[in-house]
């Protein structure tokens, strides 16, 4: 009743033609409307300079942490791929919602083509379920790397990566596909006004009037038993990575060793706190002003993007050293 009251009060920041035919009963709407961040209209064109500037250090540090990787024949090897495929997976992520989030705020583009919300909704959701197995195959290498260093490299062949990769995307693909597919055969009757910067799952669901419980445990299924696993599987091979670096004989061999999962446990960190935050407060946080959910929303999606590259390029000195020479040899 909240949202349904919320789309009759925000009508007036959208054209008639819009409000004159967006608001009545309907099964198959041709287009949504994006309101942005509702009740935040007037501060669009301010909130979207820190966006556009999170989505740019995204942009660049992700393209350039791929061009080091790739022309820097050391750094062919499992814990680079596995990094390469996270900054392509960040790309991909950022870019399925800022151009369309910034054109809300500086155009008042609000309208979206029915079939490319669900398109969208899918790279979202697909991708964030390929970042964190991701994280779940980059501690597998360093479990490997840590506990058992001299069959590191006959264990994570180039084939195996490879495999691992694609078990990793071809989770993701499927998982998420039934998110569109449910929504497609759902009827609309509300209004199609969609009170976020982008097709979010759940509040495209919102919007259906038939029962939407199918939905929604199917959305806790995939953030509990899909993501809770990966945590789960991450905790325990840093459970056994620390176990091994606590058994080396000096002080500074144990920080030599933690300093190589340092980038890692940074990024994972990065990457699972803003999420669970994000999806438990949209799921049961109803007493939470609505231009908050969307706002810690975006900046989740955002946030990972921008600080894996900050992360991997400070913190891991074979990308430093390859950086700095490059630069330096520019500057020569």
């Amino acid at each position: 009743m909240q949202d349904t009251s919320f789309c009759l009060r925000v009508t007036h920041f959208l054209p008639y033609s819009m409000t004159d035919s967006n608001t009545t009963n309907f099964t198959n709407p041709s287009k949504f409307i994006l309101l942005g961040i509702p009740g935040l209209e007037v501060a669009h064109v301010w909130i979207s300079i820190p966006f556009c500037t999170m989505y740019a250090i995204a942009i660049l540090g992700n393209f350039t942490l791929l061009f080091i990787v790739t022309m820097e024949p050391s750094l062919h090897g499992p814990m680079y791929y596995f990094l390469c495929m996270l900054a392509i997976t960040d790309l991909v992520l950022s870019t399925s919602i800022l151009p369309k989030t910034l054109s809300i705020f500086w155009f008042n583009s609000r309208e979206i083509d029915f079939s490319a919300c669900l398109t969208q909704m899918y790279f979202i959701h697909c991708f964030l379920v390929i970042e964190s197995g991701i994280f779940v195959a980059m501690a597998l290498d360093r479990y490997v790397a840590i506990c058992d260093p001299l069959r590191h490299s006959t264990i994570l062949t180039n084939p195996v990566v490879a495999k691992i990769g694609m078990a990793v995307v071809l989770r993701g693909s499927m998982l998420v596909l039934p998110y569109p597919l449910l929504a497609r055969w759902r009827p609309y009757c509300k209004t199609n006004i969609i009170l976020h910067t982008h097709c979010e799952h759940l509040a495209v669901v919102k919007l259906a009037c038939t029962d939407t419980r199918i939905s929604s445990y199917y959305g806790l299924f995939v953030l509990f038993c899909v993501k809770g696993l990966d945590v789960f599987f991450i905790t325990m091979s840093y459970t056994q990575i620390l176990r091994a670096i606590f058994s080396l004989p000096t002080k500074d061999a144990r920080l030599k060793t933690f300093g190589t999962c340092s980038s890692h446990l940074c990024a994972i960190l990065a990457f699972y706190i803003p999420h669970l935050f994000s999806s438990l407060m949209h799921r049961y946080g109803h007493n939470v002003a609505l231009h908050f959910h969307v706002l810690i929303a975006n900046v989740y999606l955002l946030l990972s993007p921008m600080l894996n590259p900050i992360i991997y390029g400070v913190r891991t000195k074979q990308i430093r050293d390859k950086l700095l020479q490059f630069f330096t040899h520019k500057g020569t």
